[in-house]
């Protein structure tokens, strides 16, 4: 076993102060979110519960439309990075082929799309031309394709051993056939990059929600909590009592303990599937950094 040196012992430390800064603000949220929300008022809950109770769970569930939210929130994850990978891994394919015509052309255009884009007014109205204004689909068409996760992909399939490709040429494979038979599985740890790239943005995206959206069936969680802790805020601000939009049964608690309620609620799917894809989404990230 080697030893450890004093320049270990400080990588150590620091990781260790990294550790705790990160993790920290997550475990005064948890703590805060499980505590009863008058006794948190008074201050003084840091690293325990001091009177633990449900309640702000309760009455974040309480409001049915969190349910609808939370629905759209994972139609639009799943569909959403569904689409991305199939997409944005198709065209990787074609433009790391050799023998592309015009692939230079092509990745120009793609290039200046990540330094150069609509602003808010064009972006609307080419939307409603293409009636994505309060529809689903504006929160998958936009995403579809991304340049940046297209040079990734193509590092990566550019370490893929071509004989393997040439092979499957030979036998009278189509490219369509190579790329859904042969490339997709031998690119696992870089799909599972890239979809959890992707799945996180869609988890936690609220601007499309607020900017395209009028209907409350088709507003994700995040902007839902956006508006509940805006709500809270002017609760807080003026009495919870003299909060017309606060729900009856949300006035028991303190709108802090809800706020951190709903903050867990949530983060809690993507923190509970990271582990699953840690594996992959590393593999991912470090061949993908050093192939090509």
């Amino acid at each position: 076993m080697r030893k450890l040196t004093v320049f270990d012992f400080v990588n150590y430390f620091i990781m260790l102060i990294v550790l705790v800064v990160t993790l920290l603000p997550f475990w005064l949220s948890l703590v805060g979110s499980f505590n009863e929300g008058m006794d948190y008022m008074r201050g003084g809950v840091y690293l325990t519960v001091r009177k633990f109770t449900l309640a702000n769970y309760k009455a974040a569930f309480m409001d049915k439309s969190i349910l609808t939210a939370f629905g759209v929130t994972a139609a639009r994850t799943i569909v959403g990075t569904f689409t991305h990978i199939i997409f944005t891994l198709t065209v990787s394919y074609a433009m790391s082929r050799k023998g592309l015509k015009y692939k230079g052309f092509y990745m120009t255009l793609f290039l200046i799309t990540m330094f150069i884009g609509g602003s808010l007014i064009p972006t609307y109205l080419l939307y409603k031309e293409l009636n994505l204004i309060n529809n689903f689909l504006v929160y998958i068409i936009p995403g579809l394709f991304s340049t940046w996760n297209m040079i990734i992909f193509i590092s990566f399939l550019l370490g893929l051993p071509e004989s393997i490709i040439e092979s499957a040429r030979i036998d009278g494979a189509s490219e369509y056939t190579i790329l859904y038979r042969l490339v997709f599985p031998l690119s696992k740890a870089a799909i599972a990059a890239i979809a959890l790239f992707c799945g996180v943005g869609h988890w936690n995206a609220y601007y499309d929600s607020m900017m395209y959206t009028t209907s409350d069936s088709l507003q994700t969680i995040q902007f839902f909590l956006m508006r509940i802790i805006t709500q809270y805020n002017i609760a807080a601000g003026i009495g919870v009592s003299a909060a017309a939009n606060i729900p009856d049964h949300a006035k028991k608690v303190a709108p802090e303990t809800i706020k951190l309620a709903m903050m867990m609620i949530t983060i809690g799917p993507i923190i509970l599937l990271y582990p699953f894809l840690q594996k992959y989404f590393i593999k991912g990230v470090y061949i993908g950094s050093i192939k090509g």
